[in-house]
Parts: C-alpha cells; structure tokens; sequence
C-alpha cells in the first residue's frame, strides 16, 4: 500500500515519469516559502545582535575610480557584511581622496561636502545598515567647524575621521593651531576616528618596502602622540576616540612612550600618560592576531576594544579568522563585536 499525505495532489497518484518532475517541482515550490523565511530570519538575527565595524569605507563620489575602493557598491558591502554576520558598518572615504580634501582650496571643500552628502544619504537609503564619519577640510580652520555644524546638525553623522597629518605642510594632529576644531568637537562629545596614511616626509623610505608595511602604523601613533604631548587628549575629555589597527604601535611603545615626555608637556597631562592612552578606544581591523591583541589587552580594558574590518581594502577574513587564537571568552567576543560600539554609536543599537 503506498502512503499519501491527505493533502498531496490526487493527480500525482501513479504519476508517470514526466509527471514526476512537476512532483519536484511542486514540492521545490512548497519547500521555498521556508527556505525564504529562514534567509530572513537569519538576516534579522544579524541586524539584532550582528556584528558593529567601526571601520569600512565607501567609494567617494569625488573620486569614484579611487584605489581599492573602485568596485565597491552598498549592495555588494551588504552581502560582504550578511557573509560575516556584520550588522551595520561606519564608513568614510579612503587615503586617495585625502589630498585633494585637506588643502583648504574650494574644491577640497566641495570634495568633502560631496562626501558628507553621500554618506548621510547612505545611512537613509540603507537603514540600519550604515553609519558615517563625516570628513572635514582640515587645513581651513573656519571652513572645519562650519562643516562640524553641518553634518552634526543637519546630516547627523555619527562622527568624524581624520588622518593623522595635514600632508605636505607636516602638522599632525595635536598642532596647536587645531585647537579651535577640537574645543568644537569636545563641546560636541564627538566620535573621532583616526585612520592611517604615509606622511608627506617618509614616502619611498626604502626602495622595495611599501609605505603601507610600515609607515601607515607609524603614522597612527604619531598623531596619538602628537595628540598626547600638545595636550589634546587632556583638554578635551569628551571626544571619544578610536585609533586604528589595534592602536598601530601604541601598545608596545606605550611604556617608552611616557619615559620620553619632555618636562615642558608634563603639565599638560595631569593624569599622566598612561590614564590618556588607556582612555582611548581601539579598533582590531587586520589587527587581529594573537599578539596584537593580547598586548593590546595589556593597555586597555576589554571595554575599549571594538571591531572593524578596514573592508574592502582588506578582506573581512583578515580580521575575524584570526580571532579564534586569541582564545577569547564568550562575553569578551561579545564585547568586542557590538557592545562596546553600541555606546558610542547609541543608534546602532
């Protein structure tokens, strides 16, 4: 006797050959509302608890051919995102655009306002999906806090990202003459983040050896520095800083770091070197690996440490499959994943 379920097609009984394959077709049809629902149950599970990347980047509408960013989409970072269970990514645009957005010329300030737009549009087409570091015409101290006002006030970005140096001219970021930008950005209890770039000065140092090797970690810690002896840290409590790639060199240097502070700076840092340093946040983008991170856990408490990806100028891969190593609890994943980013960024929640 051949068993039927009561609700199987009486027309399939005894079903010839070619009827069998409207049998799988039928059956392919039912079977996919269920396939479908799964797909987006899973993909509400990693909007709610997914990862948070505090360091994509977008291609820039001022420079759309721009290096490794030239392929770039929302869609294809989306899918990129969904495959590694991220959730939502902050993003700016990358190094190549830099130059033409820090000379303070006009254009560099249609460059950054284009890029300003472009994210904030982003964030409203895709919801839930982006955030935005707003850029700024550095250089142009006046044209930097009109655009602070712009895209707190009337984008709402969810921070700022700057690199560590002006270029050519060689000021870094604690230069005195940044003052008024970051009185503003304190006032504003402002997210700033810190990316990486060769300076003006050590371009090509070493022919065969590529600046990003080296030069790019040194950079970030320059600009901490910079940061650290001019005050900038000290004065302005409220920004909420995040260095790149595990703080670059800053969590082995750190100890040499504090002996070389020259005497005439020691005023400007009350609370010493190390409550500075360890105030900051860290992100592990291509940072991940197992010594990184565990000097990087000697600086800081777990609750500085967030997770980012540099995607897609490096492959999400290069940072989450070497976690595993780092031997990690439960809750300190958890942390590092989403909890620590969503206080900063309270909308991502």
């Amino acid at each position: 006797m051949r068993l039927m379920s009561p609700n199987f097609p009486a027309r399939f009984v005894g079903a010839t050959p070619a009827s069998r394959r409207e049998i799988l077709q039928v059956l392919a049809a039912a079977a996919l509302p269920a396939a479908l629902w799964a797909q987006s149950a899973a993909k509400k599970e990693i909007h709610r608890r997914g990862r948070i990347d505090v360091h994509q980047h977008m291609k820039s509408p001022a420079d759309p051919s721009a290096g490794l960013t030239r392929t770039w989409s929302p869609e294809k970072a989306i899918d990129e995102m969904e495959r590694h269970g991220v959730a939502a990514a902050i993003v700016s645009p990358v190094n190549s655009v830099r130059e033409s957005m820090w000379t303070g010329t006009e254009k560099a300030k249609s460059a950054v306002r284009e890029n300003n737009e472009y994210g904030a549009k982003l964030v409203r087409d895709y919801p839930g999906r982006f955030g935005i570091y707003a850029s700024l015409p550095f250089v142009d101290i006046e044209a930097s806090l009109k655009e602070i006002e712009y895209s707190y006030d009337t984008l709402k970005a969810d921070g700022i990202s700057l690199w560590p140096d002006t270029g050519a001219d060689r000021r870094w970021l604690g230069n005195p003459a940044f003052t008024p930008i970051f009185d503003e950005l304190n006032r504003r209890k402002a997210v700033v983040f810190i990316h990486a770039n060769t300076p003006a000065c050590c371009h090509d140092l070493d022919p065969g050896v590529p600046d990003s090797m080296n030069e790019y970690d040194f950079d970030i810690t320059r600009a901490v520095t910079s940061l650290l002896v001019n005050g900038t840290l000290s004065r302005c409590p409220e920004i909420q800083f995040i260095i790149a790639h595990s703080g670059a060199t800053i969590p082995m240097l750190a100890g040499r770091i504090r002996d070389r502070m020259p005497k005439e700076a020691q005023s400007r840092i009350p609370n010493g070197t190390y409550y500075e340093l360890k105030k900051l946040y860290y992100e592990i983008a291509h940072a991940s690996f197992p010594w990184a991170m565990a000097a990087l856990m000697k600086l800081v408490p777990m609750s500085q440490i967030l997770f980012g990806t540099d995607y897609p100028i490096e492959r999400i891969e290069s940072t989450i499959d070497e976690l595993p190593a780092t031997k990690l609890a439960a809750a300190e994943v958890r942390a590092i994943d989403r909890e620590n980013a969503e206080r900063l960024f309270p909308r991502l929640r």
